[in-house]
């Protein structure tokens, strides 16, 4: 048997368990109303009626009709009575789940105790029973994605739960219209032009200034030897360092020139800064040595230096802070000389002590003090040895380096002075003892330069391979006062970039120390 047939005479038997077993209907001209529901309903539940109990409500139920009785002709019946002239010839459309409901649901009938007696339906006349709606007439509107076909077309339904009625298919309203896609944007080659009219790439940075490239690479290529016993004395390639204070803003970096990176060499640069008090009577200090080329323990006698002029300074910030508001330059001088000439006789003793020449370790030595007070705008520098000072204003450079003024010389190392003697008069505010007066020659003249700054201004401390460049090659200068004439000073990473600028024939390490106003 054929899977149509099957399904067909399971509707026949359905029909039938709702008329009756003995072969009622509800044909025309007969009240179905009465026995053909309750026979039904004694069918589905498995028990026959009671003897003597009526099985109808009139003359109606008489038995099984002579004429045929199939699910076909039946359907066409019903067609006959309540469609349009002639619509009960045609043969009758294939039953879906969306258009027989109830068709399927005698695979699984339900307990008598929980499903309420089915009453038979009505006459023709009377009440038109569940069918499908008129194909031709109101067909069922298509979905956009998938169409659905008239319901007068033959569709293979699909398969159906047993005891589950199939849901009525409701078709869902078309979806809105997407928006349309421009045709600039589908080709392959119009999202690449787009992009390049709005954002341009960006221009190449610049790492070097002149015709030709440096002679060593830009990045480091080797690392300084290390000792194992003294692995606290190694030198890191890059030190960076920044802060913020009252009106003014501090950038400070020192990095390994292209030269010692390239031999594996330490870096001979010392920066120190420091924060003396707090709030503000705060005073700042900036220190940057450098040490002798080619000297062992150059890098050494250049942190000695940072270190000894740095513990002086905090010794005594109270009282330069003080004189740097009053703006006693002749006192802040002869301290501040003071102070570096004991931190100078300080490195001669320990090379001494090395039993090394003094002359060699030694090292070039630039501090800048800052008030942090914002309405102190007085910026003090003193120092010996090489190096540069220098302002920018306005987008241009201004050399600040002061002329040497006291051009001592180098005396021969004098005993110490015995304990007996009177101390040497300090300057004021200094603090005195043992040391201050010991060793007082410093290998060069000491430099001392007090400016005020202005809102806009940036001071710029640096050792001599930065000040090199910075003197001589138009093109670097230009660059540097190029990217640090900003309103908003750079952060760190930016202030390391443009220290890094490189040039060819200086490949010296360089500090810089910049602090910009606000």
């Amino acid at each position: 048997m054929s899977e149509q047939g099957a399904r067909r005479g399971q509707e026949d038997d359905w029909w039938r368990q709702l008329y009756g077993e003995d072969g009622e209907d509800g044909g025309e001209g007969r009240e179905g109303t009465g026995g053909g529901g309750a026979a039904g309903d004694a069918a589905q539940s498995g028990a026959a009626p009671a003897a003597g109990a009526p099985t109808g409500a009139g003359p109606a139920d008489v038995g099984p009709a002579e004429a045929s009785d199939t699910l076909d002709e039946r359907v066409a019946s019903v067609l006959r009575t309540v469609g349009p002239p002639g619509w009960g010839d045609r043969p009758p459309p294939q039953p879906t789940p969306a258009d027989a409901p109830d068709r399927a649901a005698p695979a699984a009938p339900a307990p008598p105790d929980e499903t309420p007696p089915r009453a038979a339906p009505a006459p023709p006349d009377r009440a038109a029973p569940a069918a499908p709606a008129p194909p031709d007439e109101t067909p069922p509107r298509p979905e956009p994605a998938r169409p659905a076909p008239p319901a007068d077309e033959t569709s293979t339904p699909g398969p159906v739960p047993p005891g589950e009625p199939p849901a009525r298919r409701v078709p869902s309203p078309p979806p809105p219209p997407s928006e349309p896609i421009p045709l600039k944007a589908t080709g392959p080659g119009a999202r690449p032009r787009e992009v390049a009219r709005s954002a341009p790439p960006p221009a190449p940075a610049v790492t070097y200034i002149g015709d030709r490239p440096p002679t060593y690479e830009a990045e480091p290529a080797a690392l300084p030897a290390a000792d194992p016993a003294a692995l606290d004395e190694l030198v890191p390639d890059t030190a960076l360092e920044g802060a913020q204070y009252g009106s003014l803003t501090l950038r400070a970096a020192s990095q390994r020139g292209d030269s010692a990176r390239y031999r594996g060499d330490v870096r001979r640069d010392a920066l120190l800064t420091a924060r003396f008090g707090a709030g503000r009577h705060a005073l700042i200090l900036v220190a940057v040595a450098t040490g002798r080329p080619a000297v062992e323990g150059a890098h050494r006698a250049a942190r000695d230096a940072c270190g000894w002029i740095g513990s002086a300074v905090g010794r005594s910030y109270t009282q330069l802070a003080e004189d740097i508001r009053a703006d006693r330059r002749g006192d802040l001088k002869a301290g501040l000389q003071r102070l570096t000439d004991r931190s100078y006789g300080k490195l001669r003793a320990r090379a001494l002590e090395r039993g090394g020449p003094p002359e060699q370790y030694t090292a070039a030595l630039r501090c800048l003090l800052l008030p942090a007070d914002p309405d102190c705008r007085t910026r003090v520098f003193f120092g010996v040895g090489a190096g540069g000072l220098f302002r920018l204003r306005d987008g241009a450079w201004t050399d600040l380096e002061p002329v040497a003024t006291d051009h001592g010389t180098p005396a021969p190392i004098p005993a110490p002075i015995p304990a007996t003697d009177a101390p040497a008069r300090p300057g004021p505010g200094l603090p005195h003892g043992p040391g201050t007066a010991e060793y007082p020659a410093r290998p060069e003249p000491f430099l001392f330069h007090a400016a005020f700054a202005r809102p806009g201004d940036a001071l710029l401390l640096c050792s001599a391979g930065l000040a090199d460049p910075l003197r001589q090659e138009p093109a670097f200068a230009a660059h540097l006062a190029d990217r640090w004439s900003t309103p908003e000073p750079p952060g760190l990473v930016p202030f390391l970039a443009t220290a890094q600028l490189r040039a060819k024939g200086h490949a010296k390490d360089r500090t810089a120390v910049a602090v910009w106003e606000a």
